[in-house]
């Protein structure tokens, strides 16, 4: 299991989909984007679901919240079955995140890498991307990695997303 973390644009799916390739066998890769795609149009603007201010800013609800743990423990119940399974998320609560992914990961091995990009940088591609509200990479930047402990830590500013790749599955082959 190999969980990715990082701020909005940091480079995390990109990271994925190479993975994928690099990685001695099939790998399934699920992102918390796809989390929100997947739920109702309705929660994706409203208190008890996910809000996105108009500053960049993610607010999240209970009814998120609920069926964030849904997905969370059926993406743990996968990776209990023998899947190799890769986490593309954005730790919105820093260590409190890490922590309810640890307790439905419990008994994996799990690789905890940390994906993080300059502030600007990240901006820049966020601006050039068009599908994000402005601003998220900005306040995403520091906040997701906050007391989050980490196996490794790769930099997407100035490293291309394939080497980030390279680095990670050297890990996993070093830990397999």
């Amino acid at each position: 299991m190999i969980v990715l973390n990082g701020g909005s644009s940091a480079g995390k799916s990109e990271i994925a989909r190479h993975l994928q390739d690099v990685l001695p066998r099939p790998w399934l890769t699920f992102g918390v984007d796809s989390l929100i795609e997947a739920m109702p149009r309705a929660m994706r603007s409203s208190d008890s679901g996910v809000e996105f201010a108009p500053d960049g800013g993610v607010s999240v609800g209970p009814d998120f919240m609920a069926l964030q743990t849904a997905w969370m423990k059926g993406i743990a119940t996968m990776a209990h079955a023998g899947a190799g399974v890769i986490v593309d998320d954005v730790f919105l609560g820093g260590a409190a995140t890490q922590q309810r992914w640890r307790s439905v990961l419990d008994g994996l091995d799990v690789l905890w890498v940390g994906v993080r990009c300059d502030a600007a940088t990240a901006a820049e591609r966020e601006r050039a991307r068009g599908d994000r509200v402005p601003g998220m990479a900005l306040t995403q930047a520091a906040i997701v990695h906050e007391g989050v402990v980490y196996d490794l830590e790769v930099d997407t500013t100035h490293t291309e997303s394939l080497v980030c790749a390279k680095t990670i599955a050297a890990r996993v082959r070093q830990a397999g």
